[in-house]
C-alpha cells in the first residue's frame, strides 16, 4: 500500500514570459487580444507593456504575435512600415478585417464589468 503522506514534488512555476507567451498561443486563429488583456490572462494586470517588449524579443519564433494590437485596435507600428504591412497582411491572410490599420477588438471578457453584466 502507498504512504499517502507522500506528496509529490509542486509543479515548478512558469515565469511572467512564459505566462504571457502561453496567454499569446492561446488566442485562436482569425481572432485578436490587446496587450493589457493578454497580461491580465496571464496573471499580469497592468502589465500591457511588458507584453509588447516580449513581443518584440520573441519575433521569428513562430508566436502569433501578429494577433495581439493595442487596446483600440489599432496596429502598434507605424502606418506604411514593414512591420504594420506584415502585421495587416497577416491579420487578413485569417479572414480578420483590417481597416485603416485597426482591427473590431472583441468584447472583453476577461474583466470584472463583462463577469457581472454579460452572463447569459
Amino acid at each position: 500500500m502507498q504512504d499517502l503522506s507522500e506528496k509529490s514534488p509542486p509543479a515548478p512555476e512558469l515565469s511572467a514570459a512564459d505566462r504571457i507567451v502561453a496567454a499569446i498561443r492561446a488566442v485562436p486563429r482569425g481572432q485578436v487580444a490587446g496587450y493589457g488583456v493578454i497580461a491580465r490572462r496571464a496573471g499580469l494586470p497592468g502589465r500591457a507593456r511588458m507584453v509588447a517588449r516580449l513581443l518584440g524579443v520573441h519575433s521569428g519564433t513562430g508566436l502569433p504575435w501578429h494577433r495581439i494590437l493595442r487596446s483600440d485596435g489599432r496596429i502598434a507600428f507605424s502606418p506604411d512600415s514593414a512591420g504594420f504591412l506584415e502585421q495587416a497582411r497577416l491579420l487578413r491572410g485569417e479572414g480578420v478585417e483590417v481597416r485603416n490599420g485597426r482591427v473590431r477588438m472583441p468584447r472583453d471578457s476577461d474583466g470584472l464589468d463583462a463577469t457581472i453584466w454579460l452572463q447569459d
